[in-house]
């Protein structure tokens, strides 16, 4: 099911207990979560799962993805879903950043086909900046330092 007024509210308050508020810093760059797209994943009404996406200049970027069970194929038919939604839309490649904290994550992307295109080094430096709840530990206790950014290139 797509974001939509309906069901907007119950995804924002989703995304702020998932990412300590509706602000997500990507590159430096701050996003309004309340405004992007996204495809979520309900079971007996209750979200448990979620994609967030936006479509600029033929580039599909995955702002969060959440999966609220891992092993379940949740997260896989959420990519499964935006990469129909992208290859529609006319896009020539989907993007996604994470932390170097996340192995999950890492392990994920690349196993789903997406290949490792650019290395932020200490970007996290700047996005505390904007958003200074940002751990300074991330998961596995590792420090939060860096954003990899993963492409999944759509034309063949």
């Amino acid at each position: 099911m797509q974001i939509n007024m309906q069901n907007r509210q119950q995804i924002n308050s989703f995304i702020s207990a998932q990412w300590l508020s509706t602000d997500m810093i990507i590159r430096g760059t701050k996003i309004d979560m309340t405004k992007v797209d996204g495809i979520v994943a309900l079971e007996n009404e209750s979200i448990i799962g979620l994609l967030t996406y936006t479509i600029r200049d033929g580039i599909c970027e995955i702002a969060s993805l959440d999966s609220l069970t891992e092993g379940k194929g949740i997260g896989t038919t959420l990519i499964n879903k935006i990469t129909r939604i992208a290859k529609e839309s006319g896009c020539q490649k989907i993007i996604v950043v994470t932390t170097n904290d996340n192995i999950n994550a890492i392990r994920f992307y690349q196993k789903r086909g997406f290949d490792m295109a650019r290395f932020y080094h200490n970007a996290l430096d700047i996005s505390r900046k904007i958003k200074p709840e940002i751990p300074l530990i991330g998961d596995n206790d590792i420090p939060l330092k860096h954003e990899i950014e993963f492409e999944l290139n759509l034309i063949e």
